[in-house]
């Protein structure tokens, strides 16, 4: 499989800053996700320029003593002029992070740290493919809505009934839902590329990642038309890998 020299994926980094921010409005999507607005002039200067970005939420722990909990996310939209940063939290599961989403409430403070950089992938390639668990469904969804008309969107996700979406955007997508991570592995095995430029990202639980990474070494996909990256680990509290 070729590719042009010509991809220009380009790497941009922010500075650091620890902003202090406060729930605004709180959205169910759905029975599985919430999407936490936070608000705070901190966001004044605050830059996301890819859906690949994350930033850190922190937030005490109600059963350590405070201590302090980290968790990446993606910053699904933002608005600088109206300083308003959204996040979707999965509500399903007994992580600390779910747990502080299920009892958010309006006017409760919190910190978000980042993004360090940003990873900018060009909208102008032939073909997109875009691959995860439920956990990628923001990161997927911000994608699909930046993609312009007459672009193609390959969208392989697992996840469980209650949280697959009806995505918005002007792409052509080819959007296939499965019930098991092996059924995803299978179907991208079976899958042919399109011709021309591409990337292909993914990103969800570390296992099943790996399986995505060794399938796209097979198809010979270049590394520099990739990303992907273990959200999470099974049985692991805090997990963020790039397999690249």
């Amino acid at each position: 499989m070729q590719q042009s020299e010509d991809l220009l994926v380009r790497r941009v980094r922010h500075e650091l800053k620890l902003r202090e921010l406060t729930v605004a409005r709180i959205d169910r999507l759905g029975d599985g996700f919430a999407a936490i607005t936070f608000t705070g002039e901190a966001l004044a200067d605050f830059t996301s320029l890819s859906f690949d970005d994350h930033v850190k939420f922190m937030f005490p722990d109600a059963d350590a003593d405070g201590e302090q909990v980290r968790r990446d996310y993606t910053p699904r939209r933002f608005s600088r002029e109206a300083r308003e940063l959204v996040i979707e939290f999965a509500l399903h599961g007994d992580g600390k992070a779910s747990d502080w989403a299920r009892n958010a409430v309006v006017s409760q403070r919190t910190l978000v740290g980042g993004p360090r950089g940003s990873m900018i992938i060009p909208l102008e390639l032939d073909w997109h493919l875009l691959a995860g668990d439920a956990t990628a469904l923001p990161a997927i969804a911000r994608r699909l809505e930046e993609l312009p008309g007459g672009s193609r969107a390959i969208v392989l996700v697992h996840a469980e009934t209650a949280d697959r979406r009806v995505f918005a955007g002007a792409a052509d997508m080819d959007l296939r839902w499965f019930d098991t991570p092996e059924a995803l592995v299978d179907a991208l095995q079976a899958l042919a590329l399109p011709p021309g430029r591409g990337f292909a990202w993914g990103g969800g639980e570390a296992s099943l990642m790996a399986r995505l990474r060794q399938v796209l070494n097979e198809k010979g996909v270049p590394r520099e038309a990739t990303r992907v990256s273990a959200y999470w680990k099974q049985g692991v509290a805090e997990h963020h890998e790039n397999l690249d």
